[in-house]
């Protein structure tokens, strides 16, 4: 951004070098301030699903954490689905501990049976990208650690089933769920059985424009494409294949057969998600991408208003995503 710069979505001053409204602002001395996801939810039983939540450090080096949910009601030697999950805020703002995704997570560990492991992954400037992407893969290295049951946590040791294991993520959180799966196929070691990848209205981008970035979302595509450079000012550019999955010549060997893409009709993302379904398809990955468009909706909708009926509908196909079988009872 040029100093003096200014749109609906940014600007730059003397005071403020970098401003992405609503969401932060970098001062003159380098003091970073976030406005969004600083409302922390403190982990321990929901008294609406019962679901119970606890923080785990994973690495005392870095002070990653994760926060783990899992159901009321847990069976003696029965394991359960086990999700990791990534959440959003463009890299740079929410962490697990945000009380934006307590609510949603919980129902969702509710209505779908499934134990979640919500990773708190560092965030940029103070940690530029590729640090997300790392912290993200330690996550899951550290949940493998479990598999025959000797891991450090005893809720995963006695009911995750890691063979039935899913990444989801929303926005920033679905885009780093999408490289995990191809780190994952990449990964010769086979430390886990991933079934599926949710993907909740993913932020990619490209150099190029698509759809109505080159009209009445230009404005937006500058703000995406500004925050990536942000978070990710050491890296390649905008065709960086973590931005845009195009470019990523290790895309086929994706680590599972199957994604479910959830797009909001009103989300200035949701031609860079439909272009995902294109690439996808078209990358000699065998596959199937299935797709939810949920009528009416913006971005990450579901998580200001969990109780409203396109939120429901959309939890509701992540639970028959994830348990086909039971579904179908």
């Amino acid at each position: 951004m040029n100093p003096g710069f200014h749109s609906k979505y940014m600007s730059t001053s003397d005071e403020f070098p970098i401003h992405f409204h609503g969401w932060l602002r970098i001062h003159k001395d380098g003091t970073c301030e976030r406005f969004i996801g600083n409302n922390i939810a403190p982990p321990g039983t929901d008294s609406l699903t019962g679901v119970q939540s606890k923080d785990v450090v994973i690495s005392l080096k870095t002070g990653v954490f994760v926060r783990l949910y899992v159901p009321k009601t847990l069976v003696p030697n029965k394991k359960l689905p086990t999700l990791i999950y990534y959440h959003g805020g463009g890299y740079v703002t929410e962490s697990a501990a945000s009380s934006t995704y307590q609510p949603t997570l919980n129902l969702i560990t509710k209505e779908s049976n499934v134990i979640i492991v919500s990773v708190n992954y560092r965030l940029a400037p103070e940690y530029l990208i590729p640090i997300a992407y790392e912290d993200s893969w330690e996550a899951i290295k550290w949940v493998a650690t479990h598999a025959r049951g000797h891991g450090p946590d005893s809720w995963l040791n006695d009911h995750a089933d890691l063979e039935n294991m899913f990444f989801v993520g929303d926005s920033v959180g679905a885009n780093i769920a999408h490289n995990m799966a191809i780190r994952a196929g990449l990964n010769s070691d086979g430390i886990i059985n991933l079934k599926g990848v949710i993907l909740l209205h993913p932020y990619f981008g490209g150099k190029d424009p698509i759809g109505a970035e080159a009209g009445k979302n230009k404005q937006f595509k500058a703000f995406s494409d500004n925050l990536w450079m942000f978070a990710n000012p050491l890296g390649i550019g905008l065709d960086d294949p973590l931005y845009n999955p195009a470019m990523d010549t290790h895309i086929s060997v994706f680590g599972c057969a199957k994604i479910l893409l959830c797009v909001g009709e009103n989300d200035k993302l949701k031609d860079r998600g439909m272009n995902y379904k294109k690439v996808m398809e078209k990358s000699g990955w065998k596959g199937k991408v299935e797709v939810l468009e949920s009528k009416g909706e913006g971005h990450v909708f579901f998580f200001s208003n969990p109780s409203c009926e396109n939120a429901r509908i959309l939890r509701n196909r992540i639970c028959t995503f994830i348990n086909p079988i039971r579904s179908k009872a």
